[in-house]
């Protein structure tokens, strides 16, 4: 099977699905037994666990078992060159210091990317991802024309509404300086929308993006890991992706998410106050 292969897509998100679920169900378990701080990364608040290296191994080793010509980027730093245009990005546990204080938003992401210049901030999009929260047994899936789905079901994005009856997501950075930033944003934006979330999980920001409970999100800062596989099932479910109003791709430096119309009408105002 090539990257040309119009089935590939499909078969890569079963395979995304199912590790998925894997990883997660280990991950799970690890956190009843207990887990503690093993490593910081930005920051004091940028925290990684034992588990997240452990599960991040776990993935890589089943990718070069099921697929060994396929490159992979991962979070805790796996990398692996690919030799057959199909790249993996994954992010084991995405919301880690939800996992560490025992709240259920925390996600597994696992994407299967090739390149595309301009599409995302890395270069790549994603033709078939899946993001599974295993507390909550959410497993949402999708490929490439394919639509998106969660457990199985068909998800799609809200109804356009307004931005001022909006409900939007965030999530901030960990470095002190440019929270202070986020925290302005914030608060210039909040009296001009129905309410702000923040779930810690930027990847279940994006499944409740498309399964309708968010009507926008945005994010400065996400890395290719926090995104890859969310932002194809919200684009399979019907919303669009963006990024700075100067034609910069979705990522780094930011990434703006929602209803085709209401997406425009958020990052407008997000570019202005950033």
């Amino acid at each position: 099977m090539t990257a040309h292969d119009p089935s590939l897509p499909q078969h890569l998100a079963e395979l995304a699905g199912r590790l998925a679920r894997e990883v997660g169900a280990e991950i799970m378990r690890k956190r009843r037994i207990g887990v503690d701080v093993a490593a910081t990364k930005s920051s004091i608040n940028d925290v990684v666990t034992e588990a997240d290296g452990a599960a991040e191994r776990m993935l890589a080793d089943a990718l070069l078992l099921a697929r060994p010509a396929d490159g992979l980027v991962g979070e805790e730093g796996g990398a692996r060159e690919s030799t057959s245009g199909v790249t993996w990005v994954v992010d084991p546990i995405d919301g880690t210091v939800n996992y560490l204080y025992g709240l259920p938003l925390y996600a597994v992401s696992v994407a299967a990317t090739v390149p595309d210049a301009g599409a995302f901030a890395d270069g790549r999009r994603a033709i078939a991802g899946a993001i599974y929260l295993p507390e909550l047994d959410e497993l949402y899936e999708a490929w490439q024309g394919g639509g998106a789905r969660c457990n199985g079901e068909p998800i799609a994005v809200s109804e356009e509404v307004p931005l001022e009856t909006a409900l939007v997501g965030t999530g901030f950075r960990h470095p002190r300086e440019p929270r202070a930033d986020q925290a302005a944003i914030v608060a210039q934006l909040l009296p001009d929308i129905r309410d702000i979330r923040r779930t810690g999980s930027a990847a279940y920001d994006l499944c409740l993006l498309a399964s309708g409970r968010l009507n926008a999100l945005y994010e400065r800062g996400l890395q290719p890991w926090d995104y890859a596989a969310g932002a194809l099932i919200v684009t399979e479910a019907g919303g669009r992706i963006l990024g700075r109003g100067d034609g910069t791709p979705p990522g780094d430096p930011l990434l703006v998410a929602g209803t085709p119309l209401l997406v425009e009408a958020l990052r407008a105002r997000v570019d202005h106050f950033a």
